[in-house]
């Protein structure tokens, strides 16, 4: 599995957008997100889709399928849960 391109990247613009407005992530490269200095969110392709890897625990990533607005929504929702 890839890191997404930048074309695909722009099919998620109102999800990027809304993950820029969390407090507590900053956007180190267009859709790679940080919490202070850890690698904390960022995106993949392939051909099954669009996906978002997210540490939500300190251990490992989880990954969100992510190309329709319920996904990007289900992100946004756990990613707000999991920053103090």
């Amino acid at each position: 599995m890839k890191h997404i391109s930048e074309p695909r990247l722009g099919q998620l613009e109102p999800l990027l957008v809304a993950l820029r407005k969390v407090d507590g992530l900053t956007e180190k490269k267009r859709g790679v997100f940080y919490r202070k200095s850890h690698a904390f969110l960022h995106f993949h392709e392939d051909p099954a889709g669009l996906f978002a890897d997210v540490r939500l625990d300190a251990a490992e990533f989880a990954r969100f399928d992510v190309p329709k607005r319920r996904g990007q929504n289900r992100l946004v929702s756990r990613v707000r849960a999991a920053l103090p």
